[in-house]
């Protein structure tokens, strides 16, 4: 019966009631608890955190290709010409600083400042056929606001090839054939100054003009990538294929 029935006031009887129904709720959230602690209690904390730094570190790293990676053995020719008259080079990596001592001299006082020139290199085609020359393009726009001098000489100005990966460098322009005469141009903002590149598809090292019995290997079909550098400013990879 729910209406309370006895000798003393109802009201004694619905605080009971009352009473009683709030013991059961507690008692049934103390035992939810206690079933939970036991169920999760084997959880280490330490082990939580060493994980969660874990996933932390490897969301942040990222691969950066190195540029002076492994080469194959060897030197490799591979002279470019100017579209626009000067002397034709670049150079090939993935994104990394590194880069010889010629190609990361410091800018002379008045010239183009990196940070008003955008690299660009790409080959001229996504396929080559196996025995196939290999080209490419390299070009540098002055995206600054005014105009400016900058020597784009292909001591400066190279072309480079990794491996689709970036591990291994396997030829720049300039190993083989330096080109040390300046190259200054005179750069409008918004102009560009475009050169040729071409390669024998064979690997080359940067002590090939020195040494006395430079090798150079064939490069299998495959995947490869083509940067261009000016100085220190480099471009992005660009992938290509040899059938």
């Amino acid at each position: 019966m729910l209406e309370p029935n006895g000798p003393l006031p109802p009201q004694i009887y619905w605080r009971r009631r009352a009473l009683a129904i709030g013991a059961a709720v507690i008692a049934l959230v103390l035992l939810i608890w206690a079933i939970s602690a036991l169920v999760g209690g084997g959880d280490d904390p330490a082990e939580a955190d060493a994980a969660a730094v874990t996933s932390s570190l490897t969301s942040e790293v990222s691969f950066t290709p190195n540029p002076s990676g492994s080469n194959s053995s060897g030197g490799n020719g591979g002279g470019g010409s100017g579209d626009s008259g000067s002397n034709g080079s670049a150079t090939s990596a993935a994104a990394s600083s590194t880069t010889s001592a010629t190609s990361a001299a410091p800018v002379p006082a008045g010239q183009c400042a990196d940070s008003s020139l955008a690299v660009k290199a790409t080959a001229d085609k996504p396929t080559f056929a196996g025995g196939e020359e290999p080209t490419f393009t390299i070009v540098i726009t002055n995206i600054g606001s005014a105009a400016c001098d900058r020597d784009l000489a292909g001591g400066l100005q190279q072309v480079l090839v990794y491996s689709i990966d970036g591990k291994n460098r396997l030829w720049s322009n300039v190993d083989c054939y330096p080109q040390p005469a300046p190259d200054v141009r005179n750069l409008e903002p918004g102009e560009q100054a475009a050169f040729k590149v071409a390669w024998s598809a064979t690997t080359s090292t940067p002590d090939c003009a020195t040494s006395q019995n430079p090798q150079r290997n064939p490069v299998g079909p495959g995947a490869y990538t083509v940067v261009g550098q000016l100085g220190a400013l480099r471009s992005g990879a660009e992938p290509f294929n040899i059938a």
